[in-house]
């Protein structure tokens, strides 16, 4: 191969690995309630087939996006005031939110035809409030309620562990309302204040508050 075609290869390749990279960096989506990373694993150069080096890349990629869904938690807002970092230097909750890291659901997942393999992760934001606040015990009578309610009008940020008309509840948060909610029950939101976004209840604690954002 020609020098300056093996130059041009070389930059075409560290080309396309920085833009994974920046690809692959954690970010947080409030509207659908995920942390998402991703991570590529390199294929062993020492294995007999790209096949048998398919199983240990997946591995590294899936620990990479971990790594990072792991630093990125650790700077998500909390509706009080601070952020994560704060409350993981308790161990039980440093221990759940590790789990939840741990138990990373995988939204894709691709083979290299030279054995790596490239993952996105995701860790759910309510899988974060829960770790933070604990299981809730489920009541004698089951849950009750609309699965979904839509807030409007809460001059609120996003953040993990806001209560909705007193309810410790999941939260989403969006510009425009999901076709798949605009036929649940609205309220407006009469005030904010201290991680609490006061409205009309008519939730319960297994009710989904999709928030919309004022613009």
């Amino acid at each position: 191969m020609p020098i300056g075609v093996a130059i041009a290869a070389a930059l075409a390749a560290g080309e396309a690995a920085a833009d994974r990279e920046v690809g692959d960096a954690a970010r947080v989506d409030w509207a659908t309630g995920l942390v998402i990373a991703g991570g590529t694993g390199i294929a062993d150069r020492h294995a007999p087939s790209p096949a048998v080096a398919l199983g240990t890349s997946r591995r590294g990629a899936e620990d990479a996006a971990r790594r990072r869904l792991a630093a990125r938690l650790g700077t998500l807002p909390l509706a009080r005031g601070g952020t994560l970092a704060d409350r993981i230097v308790d161990p039980a909750v440093k221990a759940r939110v590790d789990a939840a890291v741990d138990a990373a659901i995988a939204l894709a997942a691709e083979p290299e035809t030279d054995g790596s393999w490239h993952v996105t992760l995701a860790v759910p934001l309510e899988a974060i409030r829960i770790a933070l606040a604990g299981p809730r015990a489920l009541p004698a009578a089951g849950d009750g309620g609309p699965p979904v309610v839509i807030v409007d009008g809460a001059p609120a940020r996003p953040a993990i562990g806001w209560t909705v008309a007193g309810l410790p509840a999941a939260t989403l948060w969006v510009r425009d309302v999901p076709a798949w909610a605009r036929g649940a029950p609205r309220v407006t939101a009469r005030s904010v204040r201290g991680g609490a976004i006061d409205a009309p209840t008519i939730g319960t604690l297994a009710t989904l508050f999709v928030i919309v954002e004022r613009r």
